[in-house]
């Protein structure tokens, strides 16, 4: 019988034992201990390479900022007395002034009319009176009618005069009343001379004073032919008829 064993039979008996775990153990010792050599290396390296100095110089560049705006500060006022507190309020908080509008120019009074002064624009007796309301007889017609007016006595020529100050507003020839001026004396009144000479002295426009003289009796009414020369004086006062009388001074 052969008793001669070979090389993997005596391998397969020594895994089968207790020198499979030796050999296990010293496999593992040997690498722990290869591991712990080559973290030392390692470590040893990194602290040689950080021990060193840094050559060179690193600058440190300050950028200079932008200089403040200065702040105007406020004058200190005085102190205040004793006892009394002060609130000191910022200049920011201090309302803006609101702007006022620039006062508007007062409008001028207006100048208030100066008063009338009224004349008799001929001195003579009254022949025919002012009759609106009444039917008054009229010699050259022959019937009874309304008479806007006074009739003045007076010669033919006699100079006829502004009852007041005014602006000759018209002048023309009527078929009943002859020539005719009229003169506008403001606050709404105008006066009529009628039964004029055919040739006044005055015209549309001209600014008249209370005894300018406008003119001359005359005969050129034919309405009135028939009654003795006088001057046919009318008032109107916003367009109606209204006593002369009432206006004249007292005779």
């Amino acid at each position: 019988m052969n008793n001669k064993r070979t090389w993997i039979e005596k391998l397969s008996d020594f895994i089968s034992g207790k020198g499979f775990y030796l050999v296990v153990l010293i496999c593992v010792a040997a690498i722990a201990l290869s591991g712990w050599y080559l973290v030392q290396g390692v470590r040893g390296g990194l602290d040689e390479t950080l021990d060193q100095p840094v050559s060179g110089s690193a600058a440190i560049v300050d950028k200079p900022s932008a200089a403040p705006t200065p702040r105007p500060t406020a004058k200190p006022s005085d102190p205040p007395a004793a006892g009394s507190a002060r609130i000191d309020v910022p200049a920011s908080a201090a309302p803006a002034p609101s702007v006022q509008p620039a006062p508007s120019a007062a409008p001028a009074p207006s100048a208030a009319p100066a008063p009338l002064v009224f004349t008799w624009p001929v001195k003579g007796e009254i022949v025919a009176g002012f009759s609106v309301e009444a039917l008054a007889y009229n010699e050259t017609m022959g019937d009874w009618r309304t008479h806007n007016g006074l009739d003045i006595a007076a010669e033919r020529g006699t100079q006829v005069l502004a009852a007041a100050n005014g602006q000759v507003s018209a002048l023309y020839q009527d078929d009943l009343m002859g020539t005719v001026v009229e003169i506008d004396h403001g606050q709404g009144l105008v006066s009529q001379y009628a039964n004029l000479a055919a040739t006044p002295t005055v015209k549309v426009g001209d600014e008249v004073t209370t005894g300018t003289v406008i003119g001359s009796v005359g005969d050129t009414a034919n309405l009135e032919s028939g009654s003795q020369a006088h001057l046919h004086y009318a008032l109107l006062k916003e367009g109606s008829p209204v006593d002369p009388a009432d206006y004249l001074p007292e005779r």
